[in-house]
């Protein structure tokens, strides 16, 4: 049985009061989920649930709207791919929001980029990361003092960016050739070798290719397995329908 969408285990007591009762609709618990999205920023625990409450509570009240706390809960649902986190968070977020800017309007300092622009730039990330184009995430991360500014208050945003990058590899891969995954997790040397053996458990074979090919463990995800398909329908199911094709039409 799969984990309840509206569960974290990390909760506080006072916030599931708030979610589970009519307060969530209350625009003075505003201030309360605002904090409790810091803190998860903190903490780096994560509830999606409390956020999209928030985002709802924002679509009820916009003059409430915090830019940095929405661009905060954007980052954090990216941290979570491939999960739809960041897509249920972007459809609760006004329409404008998307479309894109002016190419006459000149470039601003990050920190004063209006919502519109942090909200593009961050859903450009989501699908680098749904087309599982990782390479280009980190290039486009790096390309922009924006996108520095907006995970900036997201601690270890890059750490959990790595780890969910190689649980989406160990789901489809049994094998990479080391130089392609050093691109994938931005990571080379020592760092890369500790990353890959000590947090992801796997192992690198350095007899083969160039630079040698990582080896990932067979789990219940990357495993080949033929299916095969059998039907087993008795013919007697099928006696009404071939008894009405021959009767006559009244």
């Amino acid at each position: 049985m799969g984990i309840a969408f509206d569960y974290a285990p990390e909760r506080p007591e006072h916030i599931d009061a708030i979610l589970n009762g009519l307060d969530r609709y209350n625009p003075e618990t505003t201030s309360v989920f605002q904090d409790y999205v810091a803190q998860q920023c903190e903490d780096r625990t994560y509830d999606c649930y409390a956020n999209l409450a928030l985002l709802k509570l924002y679509q009820f009240n916009p003059h409430l709207t915090r830019d940095e706390t929405t661009t905060n809960i954007l980052v954090k649902a990216l941290t979570v791919f491939p999960s739809p986190d960041f897509s249920l968070c972007l459809h609760l977020l006004p329409p404008y929001l998307l479309n894109p800017a002016s190419s006459t309007v000149s470039l601003r300092a990050a920190g004063d980029a209006p919502l519109s622009e942090a909200v593009q730039k961050l859903n450009v990330l989501n699908n680098l990361l749904s087309e599982a184009n990782y390479k280009g995430f980190w290039s486009t991360l790096d390309s922009d003092d924006l996108y520095a500014d907006l995970v900036a208050d997201v601690s270890g945003f890059e750490e959990l960016m790595r780890i969910r990058i190689a649980v989406t590899i160990g789901q489809s891969c049994r094998e990479v050739e080391r130089g392609v995954l050093e691109g994938w997790l931005q990571m080379r040397g020592q760092d890369f070798e500790r990353f890959i053996t000590d947090i992801c458990g796997w192992g690198i074979d350095d007899t083969t290719g160039v630079k040698g090919t990582v080896i990932i463990p067979v789990n219940k995800e990357n495993e080949a397995k033929g299916t095969v398909v059998r039907e087993n329908v008795q013919f007697d199911q099928f006696a009404k329908i071939i008894h009405r094709a021959y009767e006559q039409p009244a």
